[in-house]
């Protein structure tokens, strides 16, 4: 009789061993396997939450099958008190493992709300927008300019969610002062800046800032930014440029950029200044003289008069023979690559060509016939 008891028990014990053995294997299966979610969604981790919160919120949106394994899950691999709070999108089909990695893993959130601060040449302007989790596009929410004065209130309610994301988007071309000035107006950052940075010697690029980031702090990250971009194309820099140091190709570099929005025209445009360097002749630009009259603290607004043209300034390139004694404005990355590694060309001239380009010319008198058509192009715009 014991025989048969010690022989049952055993038995049940071997088929509890082996229930519990294929319980765990389909648990780890279900924990690794895709999941159940159809489309992405962005899941909020609140600062002070837990993975038992955590998972009734991804239970309730479709995203996990069990809330208990994704629990036990995480405190397997050691990821209980990981927890990061934040923004963070979850793509669809994405496994409990995968969802267990990205709200643990920490760095920046990647969805929700941002703020996005556009520091442009002309006008500056904050955009408030959403990822939407179903396209993985921004949807803008509001926008504006801080320099006029009216803040929309849903900028006023995304300012006090903590998980609210700020970026500085630096245009190339703008001015140092148009930067510390945009700066200042940005209720995000903190502190006086004491000095301007010098002229050309901040990186055109996106930023992200936190909450109560110092102005200070990200100008010199900008600067430390456009140094390292000036060092390596000046270490790749052609042999035979009319230019003999770091300082005067950011200065080249500046023209080129304030001298055309478009990127395939950095290129030619650069020859075109080296070419005429190379042969002593003045740069005729319409940029530096402008940077003359407004010191790069305003957009002139107008066209130059005559008289401009003709006063003997530090930066009237249509005066004074060579570069201007400083940049003028902050360049960009591919135009500092052009000031010194310009292509071969003829060019001595260029001028509008009515399509937002230039036509580009190798002697005066193709030169004089692009300028006329030109005035053709302008005259038939001033009647429409």
């Amino acid at each position: 009789m014991w025989r048969a008891v010690a022989s049952n028990a055993f038995t049940l014990l071997i088929v509890a061993a082996f229930l519990l053995g294929g319980v765990i294997l389909w648990g780890k299966n279900e924990y690794s396997s895709d999941g159940p979610l159809a489309q992405a969604i962005c899941l909020r981790v609140p600062g002070g939450s837990n993975m038992a919160r955590i998972s009734r919120d991804l239970e309730e949106s479709g995203a996990i099958s069990s809330g208990p394994l994704f629990r036990i899950g995480a405190d397997y691999a050691g990821k209980s008190d990981d927890l990061k709070a934040g923004s963070f999108l979850i793509p669809s089909g994405a496994s409990m493992e995968e969802i267990v990695d990205i709200v643990t893993r920490g760095g920046a959130s990647t969805c929700g709300i941002e703020v996005v601060y556009r520091i442009g040449v002309t006008r500056s302007v904050i955009e408030v927008r959403e990822l939407d989790p179903a396209t993985n596009r921004f949807v803008e929410t509001a926008e504006f300019s801080p320099a006029d004065g009216e803040v929309p209130e849903e900028y006023s309610k995304v300012r006090q969610a903590a998980d609210t994301r700020y970026r500085i988007a630096l245009a190339e071309g703008v001015t140092s002062w148009q930067v510390v000035d945009a700066l200042s107006r940005f209720d995000v950052l903190s502190g006086e800046v004491k000095e301007i940075p010098a002229e050309g010697m901040l990186a055109p690029d996106s930023y992200e800032v936190r909450n109560g980031a110092a102005r200070a702090a990200l100008l010199a990250q900008m600067g430390e930014a456009q140094a390292a971009l000036l060092a390596a194309a000046w270490e790749s820099r052609a042999e035979d440029l009319p230019i003999s140091t770091m300082e005067e190709a950011l200065t080249l570099a500046s023209i080129i950029e304030k001298e055309t929005g478009v990127a395939e025209e950095r290129g030619l445009v650069a020859s075109v200044f080296v070419n005429r360097l190379r042969r002593g002749m003045k740069l005729q630009t319409d940029p530096t003289v402008i940077y003359g009259i407004t010191g790069g603290k305003e957009v002139l607004g107008r066209g130059l008069r005559q008289s401009e043209l003709r006063r003997e300034t530090p930066y009237n390139t249509y005066v004074i023979t060579g570069l201007p004694p400083t940049p003028i404005a902050n360049p960009g990355r591919a135009s500092l690559e052009a000031a010194v590694n310009p292509p071969d060309s003829d060019y001595l001239f260029f001028v509008a060509d009515g399509t937002g380009g230039h036509a580009f010319a190798a002697t005066l008198e193709e030169h004089n016939r692009n300028v006329a058509n030109w005035r053709k192009i302008e005259a038939e715009r001033s009647k429409q």
